[in-house]
């Protein structure tokens, strides 16, 4: 007979609580097109981006993650010694260790939370959000913050025409904690090892310290068509079986939250998904870019703030991307 105490956790968990930080510096399409060859309107139609945010030298990894977990916290009622753990995703932040995720928790106040950082590219909230649900609900942590973040200008070859116009800078951020009813639904996750050259880091870090010089720094590139057709083709059967898995239809959906990769790419999902017109579907990406990471929590905020959904509205979000990896939930907006 086992002697370990079991722990005392929630018996549900949900969001309570969203915030967004948008870098101040706004990018237009004339910027991306002094270093390739193309059109505003080649690439609005590629992609449906007309503009995206660029951090400045002082908006870092760690400020825009404080900036938004301030909104969430403050937007769930939750004081910060009240969080338990932090975990940030993010392909960004250049230090290997330590993570991002203790500097965010001391400088947000939270004393001693558990404190880590994730990689999981764009379907890194959605890991995130099925860690914070676990550690809920089974008692390791009351309240739990998960960040999206990401300064992908840094990672950005602006000379790359298939990939320059994409990238933008941002930090979302949710408080999740307990609930008396299912509020975050069963996450269907997994992985795809073998298309993992789709998406990558041009150079890996060691090989880079190892150039004499002239050597461009690592940037993100990826095969453009491959991934359009996984994403579209894949990716809706995965989100049809997060919904299976909630037990509810297309027509139960109030709010779509796809990851912000491509407009072309959300609007072939929400036909193969043959979702009704009373969806509200995120288009964040136009204005914001593709943001990786923090995507999915900052159109979340910005469909809140605006009035396009509401408090109590049952969402699916799925994040995809590099890896390849996906994840995909039905959760009700805080």
């Amino acid at each position: 007979m086992s002697k370990i105490k079991p722990a005392k956790g929630s018996p549900y968990a949900r969001i309570l609580g969203v915030g967004g930080y948008r870098p101040t510096r706004v990018v237009p399409n004339e910027v991306i097109l002094e270093t390739i060859d193309s059109s505003d309107e080649w690439i609005r139609s590629r992609s449906g981006i007309a503009t995206r945010h660029w951090a400045s030298p002082q908006e870092t990894v760690s400020a825009m993650s404080v900036e938004a977990s301030g909104k969430a916290l403050a937007d769930a009622g939750v004081a910060p010694e009240q969080i338990g753990a932090v975990i940030v995703s993010t392909v960004s932040h250049f230090k290997q260790t330590p993570a991002v995720a203790t500097e965010i928790a001391h400088r947000i106040g939270a004393g001693k939370p558990a404190a880590f950082d994730i990689s999981a590219g764009c379907a890194g909230f959605g890991y995130g959000l099925t860690l914070a649900k676990g550690l809920v609900v089974e008692g390791s942590a009351e309240y739990v913050l998960v960040i999206g973040v990401e300064r992908l200008s840094d990672l950005t070859d602006l000379e790359d025409r298939a990939t320059a116009f994409l990238f933008g800078d941002g930090a979302g951020a949710v408080v999740v904690g307990p609930s008396d009813e299912p509020a975050i639904g069963p996450t269907v996750w997994g992985s795809e090892g073998d298309k993992s050259e789709t998406i990558k880091q041009t150079v890996p870090w060691d090989e880079y310290l190892g150039k004499d010089g002239g050597e461009k720094f690592p940037a993100i590139t990826q095969e453009g068509q491959a991934v359009f057709r996984w994403a579209v083709f894949e990716m809706a059967k995965v989100a049809q079986q997060a919904l299976d898995a909630a037990g509810i239809t297309a027509d139960d959906l109030d709010v779509f939250i796809p990851h912000q990769a491509n407009m072309r790419i959300i609007d072939s999902m929400v036909k193969t998904l043959k979702l009704p017109e009373h969806v509200t579907v995120a288009r964040d990406v136009e204005t914001t870019g593709n943001t990786s990471a923090a995507s999915i929590p900052l159109a979340m905020e910005r469909l809140l703030a605006t009035g396009a959904a509401k408090s109590g509205d049952t969402a699916l979000v799925i994040g995809f991307g590099a890896g390849l990896v996906y994840a995909a939930t039905v959760v009700t907006l805080p």
